[in-house]
């Protein structure tokens, strides 16, 4: 069935083939995402899978904005019923415990020795385009974006899932931003932290580097629901599904707030991006000294994570083959 915009449509007409490959022919390669199309639901759902550590890597922020860029170009007229898609849904593909460690240190120090300040200015913009495609609605694309982190999840990577319309987490779930122990800070956090919560409370999580579990983050209102250990997908499809004939006027709500504010935000957002380059380019060497030992600190976790990951999973499979002997 071709994929046109100019008629309702019913979701079931779509073949999952029809829509990927539509979007993938918009967008070339899309390394360290994965995506899937549900559409008895009218879903997208993309997994994050960056290589070789689970932060937000220059290619996997590529891939994203790629993917969003596609779908607005394909179904941007803006009315529900013209597109195949009506909700974009955000996981993390986990390594261990973690969901993600947040920005790509590695990264900036490569761009900081090299005095590349161009790269990492668009590492930058990358960054805070896609917090304004989500939060958006894909800019008026009729898509409702949502977002389950299921573990550990620092920084700036706390950014990317709350900039989405609906962000819910596991109940193991648990935030911080560390980066102003090592001065720096993460750069779309201001504004999108402020978004939700008060300035005051906003800077105290900022400035404080608390971790805060999924209960005490939903508490103070930076995400929406809090759900038990592995029921995330489900409660989305749950979410989904409920909502399907009210998806416009649900729709309409998010896209009014979001236009409420989506200039200033979207400057504010720009300004931090410089500021946030500037600043990295400035680190003194004993500060780019203790960037480089968080990534050994992360090296070091991530072996550990590996390491209970697989006791775990070879625990599992004891058990399971104790049950069935």
């Amino acid at each position: 069935m071709p994929l046109t915009r100019d008629k309702s449509i019913r979701l079931h007409d779509y073949a999952s083939d029809d829509v990927l490959g539509a979007i993938h022919a918009h967008t070339g390669p899309t390394p360290q995402i994965e995506l899937g199309y549900e559409a008895e639901i009218g879903t997208i759902w993309l997994t994050l899978a960056p290589e070789p550590r689970p932060v937000f890597t220059f290619e996997l922020l590529s891939s994203v904005n790629k993917v969003q860029r596609a779908v607005h170009t394909l179904w941007n007229s803006g009315v529900s019923s013209k597109s195949p898609i009506k909700f974009l849904a955000y996981l993390h593909k986990q390594v261990g415990p973690i969901s993600t460690l947040g920005g790509d240190i590695e990264f900036y120090l490569d761009c900081i020795a090299k005095g590349d300040r161009a790269r990492l200015r668009e590492y930058a913009r990358l960054s805070v385009e896609g917090i304004i495609w989500n939060d958006s609605c894909l800019r008026g694309s009729a898509i409702t974006v949502a977002a389950a982190p299921r573990g550990v999840v620092l920084g700036g990577g706390i950014d990317a899932p709350r900039s989405c319309n609906i962000m819910i987490a596991e109940r193991q779930a648990s935030f911080s931003y560390p980066e102003v122990k090592f001065n720096h800070f993460p750069i779309g956090a201001v504004a999108v932290l402020s978004r939700y919560v008060a300035p005051r409370v906003a800077h105290e999580i900022l400035a404080g580097g608390k971790e805060y579990s999924a209960e005490e983050f939903a508490r103070i209102g930076v995400i929406d629901a809090v759900v038990g250990e592995g029921e995330s997908d489900a409660w989305i499809r749950n979410y989904i599904t409920g909502n399907l004939r009210t998806h416009a006027a649900q729709l309409a709500l998010f896209q009014a707030f979001s236009r409420r504010v989506a200039r200033p935000f979207e400057e504010e957002l720009d300004d931090l991006a410089k500021r946030w380059t500037e600043h990295m380019m400035r680190l003194t060497p004993i500060e780019i000294a203790h960037l480089q030992k968080i990534v050994v600190a992360q090296d070091h976790f991530l072996s550990r994570s590996f390491r209970e990951a697989e006791m775990a999973k070879r625990k599992a499979e004891a058990v399971q083959q104790g049950t069935n002997a």
